[in-house]
């Protein structure tokens, strides 16, 4: 067992909360019981995953997708309260960690995505203090074809990636940044690298990148946002003595 103010506590200062601005408060964002024994993860705080948090008693719910993000109805109405209710009536913790956890080196969703496609990260790009390094860059064993680093994607990530090809020269610098991040293509570009990867693409995403000379991948922003909970959580689990599980609620977008 964990107490919960000395978990939210560890994480804040592991993820560098303190560092960023965000669309959203990181940490501590629904107060349930004071002790944690029983930890659930996901990529997003949804009615389905609370309701398998409920089934597996959990003490708290750890995500990447939180809430009260800025900018939205502050109203508890509808599927919001809903959410809400169900935590409240279970006692049960919201913990959401969003830019920290793209960012962070080792547990990060943009660091945990690089072992999973067996990239070697080489640094980061982009960003500013209010969040630092959220593009990474690295590179593949050896050079890849637009095609062959497609093939990759669809395989270990479980979907088929939307490509953009910008030429037919192989792939030997890669930039990366997970989830809704194709507005970071700019920031590829200055750095030099031949691909750019994320989760979302937009109308104007398929321009730069042909006009750019620039592989594009889009793979998926739950897809590309499922590791860096496991690893945050598989961490917390061990240092605190705690039963972890992560539920994957399939998203297609």
């Amino acid at each position: 067992m964990a107490r919960l103010h000395d978990l939210v506590a560890y994480a804040d200062r592991l993820l560098a909360v303190a560092n960023f601005s965000d669309y959203c408060p990181n940490g501590l964002q629904v107060q349930g019981r004071p002790d944690i024994g029983m930890l659930v993860g996901g990529v997003t705080a949804c009615q389905a995953l609370l309701d398998a948090a409920i089934e597996r008693q959990a003490d708290a719910v750890l995500v990447h997708h939180g809430w009260f993000w800025k900018g939205e109805d502050p109203r508890v109405v509808g599927m919001k309260q809903r959410r809400l209710a169900a935590l409240l009536r279970h006692d049960i913790s919201l913990i959401a960690y969003h830019l920290p956890l793209d960012a962070h080196p080792e547990l990060g969703n943009n660091a945990q995505l690089a072992r999973v496609l067996d990239l070697t990260v080489t640094g980061t790009a982009g960003g500013d203090h209010r969040a630092p390094g959220l593009v990474m860059l690295g590179e593949p064993a050896s050079p890849l074809s637009g095609e062959s680093f497609a093939a990759r994607l669809a395989a270990r990530l479980g979907r088929e990636p939307l490509h953009v090809a910008g030429n037919d020269a192989p792939i030997r610098r890669l930039a990366w940044c997970t989830g809704a991040a194709q507005s970071c293509i700019e920031i590829a570009l200055d750095a030099g690298a031949d691909a750019f990867l994320t989760g979302e693409a937009s109308e104007r995403t398929a321009h730069v990148a042909r006009e750019n000379g620039l592989h594009f991948f889009a793979a998926g922003h739950h897809a590309t946002e499922r590791y860096g909970v496991q690893a945050l959580g598989a961490h917390l689990a061990q240092r605190f003595a705690l039963k972890f599980a992560f539920v994957d609620i399939d998203n297609p977008i």
